[in-house]
């Protein structure tokens, strides 16, 4: 069998991961990091085709660095990404910052390039994307605006997001949320059992990065070129093909 982590917050997460993988021989999977993280990817790469944009010369955007938002980042940074600003409850994260914790660390030496020290609203201004996983409401309108042409909204704190959807449609290209009765729902269900499924088939337990990388790239894949638009960006949670085609690369990565 395998275990499927949910509901656990940083950095307790990262530690009881760590030590499950380091004690057992089965997958060990922690699904608010790396679903969250794997189903943003499969989004936001069918998102820029879109809107003609490049992962790497992208600027992005991220509400909340904890567990998901560090996960998210690690991913975002392993397919390409290069300008990535973190925002936290206490603001934003800069390079000279310090920190003990491992995964800030990492994500203090692999954002905010040009040091920036400003608001996220200050941040938004000619962002390309900006990706949610903190609490509602923190976005009006305006922040919204005064992103680039052809901007991305992933709007994804639960049950409320970060900014009122219908808002940031008025503006962005492509908005998504992580709930079920808005277009382009951000739900880790479409990463999850095939990841299983595939390690469980190949007798596996290892989780790499180029393995989570692997699943979004089927997840994303799993949406055709004429399906693709922007109320489409990734398939429906209860499209059966998805567990098969996430397995089926999950196979292939280990």
């Amino acid at each position: 069998g395998g275990i499927n982590l949910e509901d656990i917050s940083a950095p307790r997460c990262f530690e009881i991961e760590a030590r499950l993988r380091e004690l057992l021989d089965i997958p060990v999977f922690h699904d608010d990091q790396h679903g969250t993280a794997i189903v943003v990817l499969a989004a936001l790469r069918n998102s820029l085709k879109l809107v003609k944009k490049n992962l790497s010369e992208v600027k992005i955007v991220l509400s909340g660095v904890g567990a998901a938002g560090n996960a998210v980042a690690r991913l975002l940074v392993l397919d390409g990404a290069k300008n990535i600003i973190g925002f936290n409850v206490d603001g934003v994260i800069h390079p000279d910052m310090s920190s003990d914790d491992p995964m800030q660390r990492w994500f203090i030496e692999h954002s905010n390039k040009d040091n920036f020290k400003g608001t996220m609203s200050e941040a938004l201004v000619g962002a390309d994307v900006f990706i949610g996983v903190s609490a509602p409401n923190i976005l009006v309108e305006s922040d919204i605006a005064a992103m680039a042409k052809g901007s991305i909204v992933f709007a994804l704190a639960n049950p409320d997001p970060e900014i009122d959807p219908a808002l940031a449609r008025k503006h962005a290209t492509v908005v998504a949320t992580g709930r079920s009765d808005q277009p382009n729902q951000i739900n880790n269900v479409l990463a999850f059992p095939g990841i299983f499924r595939g390690l469980l088939d190949a007798n596996a337990h290892k989780i790499t990065d180029e393995l989570l990388v692997a699943a979004a790239t089927a997840i994303a894949d799993c949406v055709s070129p004429e399906q693709l638009n922007t109320s489409f960006i990734v398939p429906s949670v209860f499209d059966a093909h998805v567990v098969t085609a996430v397995a089926a690369a999950v196979r292939k990565s280990v």
